[in-house]
C-alpha cells in the first residue's frame, strides 16, 4: 500500500493556531456534528408510495415527450419489449480517496470491448482524489439498477473500493435549496431521468460516499485498514509537536515579560 501526499488530511503552518488549522484524518473518515444552523446543501430521507408500472404505450409518449426536449443527440429509445435506453449523467462528488490499482495503463477501448478487468493485473494499490464535480456519463437500460450504475462507474475509473462506500444520489433545487436524497440499490436511474425530462436542473445524478452514521468497517480491506492506522499515527506526533511548539513559544514570551 503506497502512501502519497494525497493521502493527507491537511496540516497547517505552525504559525497559525492550533484549534482552526489542524484537520485530522478523523475528520475524513466520520461523519462531523451536525450543525444546528440549517445548512444551504441538504439531505433528506423522503418515503414515497411507489405509483403502478406505466403501460407501453405511456412509455412511447413519455419518450416522445422527452426526446423532444432535448437539445442533443442523447434521445432515448423504445424496444419492443417494452423496455427502453437512454444516458444519464452522473457528478461524482467524492471527498475521500479511492483505491486503485499502481502502475495500469488506462483502459483501451479494446479493453473495454474484451471485458478485460485490469484491476485484476496487479496487487499492487495506491490511493488518490477524483477530480471535484467529475461527469461521467453512461448509457444504460430502463432495468439498470443504482446498484448496477455504482458499480459501472467504479469498473471505468478501477476503482477496487468496496461499493457498498458509495451511494447514488438525485440532487433536486428547491425554493432556492439543493436537496439530495439517496436512492435505493434497487431504484432505476433511466425511469427518473425519463419523469424528470432532460433538464440536469430539475434532477441531476450524485455518487457520494455513503453516509451510514457509522464507518462500516468491513467495508475496508486490510492495507487500506492499515494505512488509516499510519495517516493517525503521522498525525498524532504532528500534532504533539505543534501544541510543543506553541507553549515554548507562550514561554519564551512570559519569560521575556518578566
Amino acid at each position: 500500500m503506497t502512501i502519497g501526499s494525497s493521502m493527507s488530511s491537511g496540516y497547517c503552518s505552525l504559525d497559525e493556531d492550533l484549534e482552526d488549522c489542524f484537520f485530522t484524518a478523523k475528520t475524513s473518515f466520520f461523519r462531523s456534528t451536525p450543525s444546528k444552523v440549517p445548512a444551504k446543501n441538504v439531505t433528506q430521507t423522503v418515503e414515497e408510495e411507489k405509483p403502478e408500472p406505466p403501460t407501453i404505450q405511456e412509455i412511447k409518449q413519455k419518450i416522445e415527450k422527452y426526446n423532444a426536449k432535448v437539445t442533443n443527440c442523447l434521445l432515448m429509445k423504445l424496444n419492443d419489449d417494452g423496455t427502453y435506453t437512454g444516458f444519464i449523467k452522473v457528478h461524482l462528488k467524492l471527498c475521500r480517496p479511492v483505491t486503485v490499482p499502481a502502475g495500469i495503463r488506462p483502459q483501451s477501448i479494446y479493453d473495454a470491448l474484451k471485458e478485460v478487468n485490469l484491476a485484476e493485473m496487479t496487487d499492487k494499490r495506491t490511493s488518490f482524489y477524483l477530480p471535484l464535480d467529475a461527469i461521467k456519463q453512461l448509457h444504460i437500460s430502463s432495468t439498470t439498477t443504482v446498484s448496477e450504475v455504482i458499480q459501472g462507474l467504479l469498473k471505468k475509473f478501477m476503482v477496487v473500493d468496496n461499493p457498498q462506500k458509495f451511494a447514488l444520489f438525485k440532487e433536486m433545487r428547491k425554493d432556492g435549496q439543493v436537496l439530495f436524497q439517496k436512492l435505493p440499490l434497487t431504484e432505476y436511474p433511466l425511469y427518473l431521468r425519463l419523469l424528470a425530462g432532460p433538464d440536469t436542473d430539475v434532477l441531476s445524478f450524485v455518487l457520494k460516499e455513503n453516509e451510514t452514521g457509522e464507518v462500516e468497517w468491513d467495508a475496508f480491506s486490510i492495507p487500506e485498514l492499515q494505512n488509516f492506522l499510519m495517516i493517525l499515527d503521522k498525525e498524532e506526533k504532528d500534532k504533539i509537536q505543534q501544541v510543543q511548539r506553541k507553549y515554548e513559544k507562550f514561554k519564551q514570551r512570559l519569560q521575556q515579560t518578566l
